[in-house]
């Protein structure tokens, strides 16, 4: 597979210098972003291109007059260029269902 020139996918993010082949992949592939934005830390790298990114969230509760912790985990796409590993506060965004259980893809990683 050929290389595609480098894409600018908004939102101001930077092109990784990296190039890769993978048609999933935002910035060097075809793969449209739209919908969420997510940041959470990598949990999980045991699967193939594709990273488990967890974030914790916290909501008041009226009835009882406290405040409840929840955390959410979804499993998203990990290109070449991008390199997510486990300890990494990555950046995610929603896109067309690139499998079962993955909707998202890393964009943006900092270590």
């Amino acid at each position: 597979m050929k290389t595609k020139a480098k894409k600018n996918v908004g939102m101001g993010l930077i092109v990784p210098s990296k190039n890769c082949t993978d048609k999933h992949c935002p910035f060097h592939g075809d793969l449209k972003l739209h919908g969420r934005v997510f940041e959470g830390k990598v949990i999980n790298k045991n699967l193939h291109k594709t990273v488990n990114v967890e974030w914790e969230r916290i909501s008041y509760l009226s009835k009882f007059e406290r405040y409840s912790k929840s955390r959410s985990r979804v499993k998203a796409h990990n290109p070449d260029c991008i390199g997510a590993e486990v300890g990494d506060h990555a950046m995610i965004v929603e896109t067309r269902p690139i499998s079962k259980t993955k909707k998202f893809v890393v964009v943006k990683v900092n270590k």
